[in-house]
């Protein structure tokens, strides 16, 4: 999905790769996303998709849910660092109280969300890590 971009909002001219398996929130995420300037957001329900997406669009910023069918967060976190080494990579799950942050940096993971946390939270921090 592409939009036209709003300049003065802070993800303008941004690409976004939003990965899960649950479709209403990939639609959820990438609206959040579109709202805040990004031009474009590519959607993937699993890690194999992600991974062929992500070398087509060069997104700058990814997020990865943990647990999907196919190839897990972990698992694509882990290739997608190796094609992109400085592209951040937040994962967006339920399950990050049971995941430790030295198993998830050692995947290439930069930061673990709770899917509990607000939506502008997320897309606060990806600006962060983008560095704007």
């Amino acid at each position: 999905m592409e939009i036209e971009t709003d300049p003065k909002k802070r993800g303008a001219g941004k690409t976004v790769l939003v990965v899960d398996d649950n479709r209403a929130i990939r639609k959820m995420l990438a609206a959040a996303f579109l709202s805040d300037g990004f031009k474009t957001c590519v959607e993937a329900e699993n890690g194999k998709e992600a991974v062929e997406a992500a070398t087509q669009i060069k997104p700058d910023v990814i997020t990865l849910d943990l647990s999907m069918p196919v190839m897990n967060g972990l698992t694509a976190a882990s290739r997608l660092r190796n094609i992109f080494p400085a592209t951040p990579i937040i994962l967006f799950t339920l399950y990050g109280d049971f995941l430790s942050e030295a198993v998830a940096s050692e995947s290439g993971v930069n930061l673990v969300l709770l899917k509990t946390m607000p939506l502008s939270t997320l897309i606060d921090k990806a600006h962060e890590l983008m560095g704007n």
